[in-house]
This record gives C-alpha cells, structure tokens and sequence, in this order.
C-alpha cells in the first residue's frame, strides 16, 4: 500500500475513534508516529544519496558505473545478476559465491585476471540496496569524449533537506489530523448531550507543548551530534596552490608513477612533497605546454599551462637555455591539503609497502583530477571500516598452502594459520591481526 492511499483509512479510523472517549489522545498520538514512520520508511527506501557516499567510500577505487577501470563497469549490474540474494552474497563475500561454482561469477572472476574484490561483511542490505540505487541513477549518464570543463559541477545530491521537508508536512497533517478528530469528538458529545468545556488553546495546551519540547530537543540535539561529529572533516578540500599542477596530465596521460613524485610513501611515514629538483628533471626540457589536454579550473577559466610551467622556472630561478644551478632554487610553497589530527599516527610505507593499498584507495581517482582535492573523510569510522575489511597480504593462501607472494612475517601468527586449514577462515583482514586496536593509530 501507498503512503496517499493510507490517508482515506487513517481518516476513518479517526472519525470511527471519536466514538470512544477513553484513551483516544493516547491512539491517536502513536497511530501518527507510526505513520510518519511508515512514510519516512518509505520515502528513504533505495537512497541514491546515501548510496553515492557509501559507492566513493567502499566501490570507486576500482568500479566506475559506466566504464571498465580495474574491475567491470557497475551499469545494469542487476540485469545481469537478477537473482537479488545472490548479488548481495557477492558484494559481501565474492570468494565464498565462488567456491560454490557460480558459472556468470566464475567467467567474470576469470576475466578479471582472477583478481577478488574485498570483502564487506558487515555492509547490510539496505545499504547494498542503496549502492544499487545509486548505481541505476547513474545509469546512461556517461558523455562520450572530454567533459566540457565550462559547464558547472552537478551538486552532489543530499536528500536531508527533502527529508525534513516531508517531515515538516507529515507532522503538520498529524496536528490537522488531531484538531478534525477533537471536533468530531466535540459534535459527538454535543449530539449525545454530553455537556464539554471551553477548548484549551493550542499554546496552552500542555501535550502539545510537551510534544513540542521534545521534539526541538531531538531535531536540535541531532543537528549539534552531526556538527560536532564534522568538525575538522575537510572532505572535498581543493585549496589553490602557487602553480596549477594537473595530476590527470602527470600521472594520467603521461602515467607518471606516484613514488616518482612521493616517494616517501615507498619507505617512510610521510609520502613527501616533490622538490624543485623532482620538478626540473623535465621541465629542464619541457619548457613549454603544448599536446596536453585544455587546463580549466574550477570556475572553468581555461589556464595558460605554459604559463605554469614558467612560474616553475621563477621558483628554480632557470632560464631555458641556460645552465641550471640547483642551489639557486627556492621551495615552492605548496598548500597542504590532507591534515589528519596531531593525536593520529598514519605510517604511508606501512599501507603502501606492507598492506598493498593502492594511491587510490584514499586519494581517488587522482589520475583523473587537475588540482589534487581531499577525496575521502578520513574520519576514525572510514579507517576502521577499511580496516575491518581489507586483507592483508598473507603467506598462506584460503586453502592453506604457502603463498609465494605473501608477507613471511605473518609466519608468526600459528592460529590463523590452523583456522585457514579447518575452513574457519578464509583470509585474514587488518583487523584480525589488531587493526582497530587505539594504540596502532594513537599516540
């Protein structure tokens, strides 16, 4: 049933209440809260809103939703697989449909080199079922070609407003529903000669106060959590830095390799800045901007790439042409944009090296983007929830014998080792081996 067609019911259940003079204040009050929990079920069923975050934050580092990128483009994914609760089995756990000889997800794992996906236990339907939504709105929405960088930004889509609005109206009717059950209540009475007094105000009324009161504390105490639990998140910061430095020039059409660059990420705590140096091992040569893709900022304001290329040279103070004396250089002041709080540990070489995370897992699509912006919340929950669900690279494989490419440091733990041969388990994640423990992240 539909929420509109509910009204016509809910309307003759009033009217049929206002015969029955005990406790109908107490009916009447958890009929309307049930409702508006009906329809605020209804209205948030398959959220594409909430799917496009839970999409960036779990699917985009290696789906797009109308192209092939590491693995299969994600569009009519629910044509393909119609049987729902087997499509839901592989998004939480690939390896486990596969050991059940699935012919589609066997062909698929193939051609994909026989790579698995990570695995997502604790995601639930309704989220699955929100990803799916998402999914299907973005669905024939990929342009053929170069997007044409003048035309404005589609806004990310946020249903909280829409959410409050229907909200808004649905406690409105609620009141109204009240007010026409009191008169018919009222004409009742009158017609049964039951004498009734004055009607108390609606401001004087004190249920309708109490329910006023709780109802800003719980909407007002929800926005102060939300704000609170948001401060200091910088997701989508894109600060303007000294020199436009297109990371989809770089390390997308010319395939720069990331530790080129940062290559601190390979062997230390912090990935690192590139120095002028780094810089100047081309430009020495390329001097000017001239096969690349059009350079547009964000206000679609085409940038001069030759331009930019000269203010590189007025930090190394270089002249083309000219012998190049390194000491001469200045450091180019570049604004720092993923900041993570100074009770928080991230070791780059631990993630990169041992733990095999790709560049893009945390920063993006990055071989896509001109000016780098921060692409995930990096909150305390995406860490642990990465945590909880990424393998580490052991030296067993799920059946139990010896993984050739695996980390022989995990000889060490005998346990997961004995629950691999039993069938208990069939991979270990970092939190297994004490990922969500406070100590490894904090000080």
């Amino acid at each position: 049933m539909q929420p509109a067609e509910i009204f016509p019911h809910l309307v003759q259940l009033f009217v049929n209440m206002s015969h029955h003079r005990p406790n109908v204040k107490t009916k009447i009050y958890l009929f309307s809260f049930l409702f508006l929990l009906f329809l605020n079920f209804q209205v948030k069923a398959q959220d594409a809103g909430a799917g496009r975050t839970l999409f960036n934050n779990n699917c985009a580092s290696c789906h797009a939703v109308n192209k092939k990128v590491t693995g299969p483009a994600l569009a009519g994914v629910e044509s393909r697989v119609p049987d729902k609760k087997k499509l839901h089995a592989w998004i939480r756990n690939n390896l486990q449909v596969l050991k059940t000889g699935d012919p589609y997800f066997t062909n698929l794992f193939n051609e994909y080199n026989k790579t698995p996906m990570n695995t997502f236990p604790t995601i639930t339907d309704g989220e699955i079922e929100n990803i799916l939504a998402f999914i299907k709105q973005q669905e024939g929405q990929a342009k053929t070609g170069e997007p044409n960088p003048n035309e404005p930004k589609a806004e990310e889509s946020d249903n909280s407003l829409v959410y409050g609005i229907v909200t808004l109206i649905m406690a409105i009717i609620a009141l109204i529903l009240l007010q026409v059950n009191s008169s018919l209540r009222k004409l009742a009475d009158d017609r049964e000669g039951i004498p009734s007094g004055e009607p108390i105000p609606f401001y004087r009324n004190k249920t309708y106060i109490a329910l006023f009161t709780i109802l800003l504390f719980v909407v007002g105490g929800y926005f102060v959590i939300q704000g609170a639990i948001g401060l200091g998140r910088t997701k989508n910061y894109e600060p303007i830095q000294p020199i436009y430095y297109s990371h989809k020039v770089h390390a997308g059409v010319n395939q720069v390799n990331c530790l080129y660059c940062h290559g601190g990420a390979w062997d230390s705590r912090h990935a690192t800045i590139p120095s002028v140096n780094i810089c100047m091992n081309c430009h020495k040569a390329i001097n000017t901007y001239e096969k690349g893709p059009k350079l547009h900022d964000e206000e679609g304001n085409e940038i001069n790439g030759t331009a930019e290329i000269e203010k590189l040279y007025q930090y190394a103070n270089f002249k083309p042409g000219q012998d190049w004396d390194p000491s001469k250089a200045k450091p180019i002041e570049w604004v720092k944009v993923h900041n993570l709080p100074d009770h928080v540990y991230f070791n780059h070489s631990q993630h990169v090296r041992v733990g095999n995370v790709q560049c893009q897992t945390c920063h993006g699509e990055i071989t896509s983007m001109d000016v780098a912006k921060q692409y995930a919340e990096l909150s305390m929950g995406w860490c642990i929830n990465c945590h909880r669900t990424s393998k580490v690279n052991f030296d067993v494989d799920e059946h139990g014998n010896p993984n050739k490419n695996g980390n022989k440091f995990y000889s060490l733990y005998e346990k997961f080792h004995n629950d691999i041969k039993a069938g208990k388990m069939d991979s270990v994640t970092v939190e297994a081996i004490g990922g969500t423990e406070c100590q490894k992240c904090h000080y």
